[in-house]
């Protein structure tokens, strides 16, 4: 049974394949066309598949999408008629820039462009899964054979909320919050309010570490908590189910909170005093609502997925201050997860057909043999060697530990927005200087967003204040006192790190050389950040090469070459 998942015609278009219940490729087009969050249909991601795998539409035998149109344009039609006149600003352009307007056709435009692409070849019959189901379809690929989960998003068909109970093949949806009472939307009105663009809310959340609680009382005003572990947005501040982003915030909340920000203008105490108490809201109710499932259903396991589960900070807390003793978040718990999602629900819920595998890594990309990967380096005029895997690990930790940044390309690429050890570059933690060095010859990024720490999975605990493996980077825990100095570029100023733990048998050689670098420095930890230079992270040979010699990294280790500076 092969099951495609694909979502076109709105933001991180792309495709998952599973094959009798496993994932043999989740592929992001943005990794392809190169153009972040690309609405783009999905084309060179079904080419790859189809080309790594030797086949053809035709051996498909069901396509999901994570979207229920029906359910979608019943919303949309209620909230445009919901004020009107106001509500008409909804139709206009720019009301919400993360979606397309045309998914409410999606069916008939993703059989547009099959046929386009395929022409009379035999088209699989189209399943649409609701939105917020196939988020929570998740729990199939988790390590629970039993789970409460929470879905938390910007929105679905009919939610931006929703709480199932999980059990074997089975999930059981016990509520759903309305559509514009939204912890997803109001973080990201506020990102925008700050200054900031589309799917940059991970900016906000790391601003938010620098602020202080000037208008932490205040902002809780916005979101009222409820009976049951629902919340309503206070319409006191919010417009966004008039006029969307257009005009979303009442006189209220500027004159309370201060005018939008422009993104050349300088970042005050101001922005991050707001940052600040968004952050704090958006924890607060969170947990409002983890603490309420708890109650309601005796499972300790907890499944989080949807936009609002990027949020690593409130993740950390939910297992740091709930009755829950396992947090499990997939790498693909944004949108990115959507087609993996459409085809589990399918696999399990529809066809009821039993679990058989867990997501215990996210190299689901695809493949670059050696031939590729020389051609890349020769094409660029770059000088490298083939090493042995010892002699690769040894040299690549050895110029860590002397300083140095290393791009780090291995095996398939990574599902979800994060690099998690084999699209990385790589560089040493001890020193406080490396997050400026990464910065200044390579990241250009804001000064005060941090840097990710890779550890050793049986170490994860003598260095960070957690009890449970975290492979995916979606927790911030706090850095044990005792261990700030030794890993001082890893540690945020609110003394977390958003780690990565390794184990040895999910990626083998990744492990390898943080155990290699922990030997001779003592620290079984490197700073770990995405292989990319303002655009997505690199997928191919040729991409990893283009962004090492555009930027100012010292060595890339891709495969078992190692390339230092050009030919002479």
């Amino acid at each position: 049974m092969r099951i495609l998942g694909i979502v076109c015609d709105t933001h991180d278009s792309g495709i998952a394949l599973l094959q009798d219940g496993v994932p043999a490729l989740v592929l992001e087009e943005e990794r392809f066309s190169r153009q972040k969050h690309t609405f783009k249909f999905p084309l060179l991601s079904l080419e790859a598949a189809f080309a790594e795998l030797k086949l053809g539409i035709g051996d498909i035998d069901v396509m999901t999408t994570p979207w229920d149109t029906r359910q979608l344009r019943r919303t949309f039609t209620k909230a445009v008629l919901g004020h009107l006149p106001a509500s008409l600003s909804l139709l206009r352009p720019g009301a919400n820039t993360a979606q397309d307007g045309g998914i409410v056709f999606l069916t008939t435009w993703l059989k547009y462009e099959l046929r386009r692409r395929f022409g009379f070849a035999r088209l699989p019959p189209i399943v649409q899964v609701g939105h917020h189901d196939a988020h929570a379809a998740i729990f199939f690929a988790s390590p629970f054979e039993e789970a409460a989960v929470l879905v938390m998003d910007g929105f679905g068909d009919v939610a931006a909320t929703s709480a199932y109970v999980g059990s074997g093949n089975r999930l059981d949806c016990r509520w759903r919050g309305s559509f514009f009472d939204s912890l997803g939307m109001l973080y990201s009105l506020v990102t925008y309010h700050l200054g900031f663009a589309p799917f940059e809310e991970g900016t906000v959340m790391a601003l938010a570490a620098c602020g202080g609680d000037t208008y932490a009382a205040r902002f809780k005003d916005l979101v009222r908590f409820e009976k049951g572990g629902q919340f309503s947005l206070n319409p006191d501040y919010l417009r966004h189910d008039r006029y969307g982003q257009i005009r979303p915030f009442t006189r209220k909340f500027l004159d309370i909170f201060g005018p939008p920000r422009r993104r050349d203008e300088p970042i005050t105490d101001r922005h991050r005093d707001l940052a600040f108490a968004l952050q704090a809201t958006t924890e607060d109710t969170v947990l409002h609502v983890v603490r309420a499932l708890a109650a309601s259903h005796p499972s300790r396991n907890l499944c989080l997925t949807g936009g609002v589960a990027l949020n690593c900070v409130a993740n950390a807390r939910i297992l740091r201050d709930t009755d829950y003793r396992r947090v499990w978040v997939p790498p693909c718990a944004s949108d990115t997860g959507a087609p993996l999602g459409s085809a589990l629900w399918h696999e399990h819920q529809t066809l009821g057909r039993p679990r058989t595998f867990e997501l215990t890594h996210p190299y689901y990309g695809t493949t670059y043999g050696d031939e590729e990967i020389a051609c890349a380096l020769d094409q660029a005029g770059l000088s490298y060697r083939r090493l042995g895997e010892a002699d690769l690990i040894a040299e690549v930790a050895r110029r860590l530990a002397e300083g140095q940044i290393v791009g780090w390309f291995q095996g398939r690429f990574e599902m979800g927005p994060r690099a998690l050890g084999n699209r990385s570059i790589l560089a040493d933690p001890r020193s406080v200087t490396m997050k400026d060095q990464l910065n200044a010859r390579i990241k250009q990024r804001e000064p005060f967003r941090p840097f990710a720490p890779a550890v050793l999975v049986e170490r994860a605990s003598e260095f960070f204040e957690i009890d449970q493996p975290d492979p995916f980077m979606t927790m911030a825990p706090r850095v044990r006192a005792d261990k700030v100095q030794l890993i001082a570029a890893a540690v945020h100023v609110d003394g977390t790190g958003r780690i990565q733990t390794v184990d040895r048998a999910d990626n083998p050689r990744y492990h390898r050389l943080i155990e290699e670098f922990g030997r001779l420095t003592g620290v079984p930890i490197l700073l770990n950040t995405s292989y990319n230079r303002r655009e997505p992270i690199v997928a191919s040979p040729a991409d990893a090469v283009a962004c090492y010699l555009q930027s100012g990294m010292d060595a890339l280790a891709i495969g078992d070459f190692l390339a230092v500076g050009r030919k002479p």
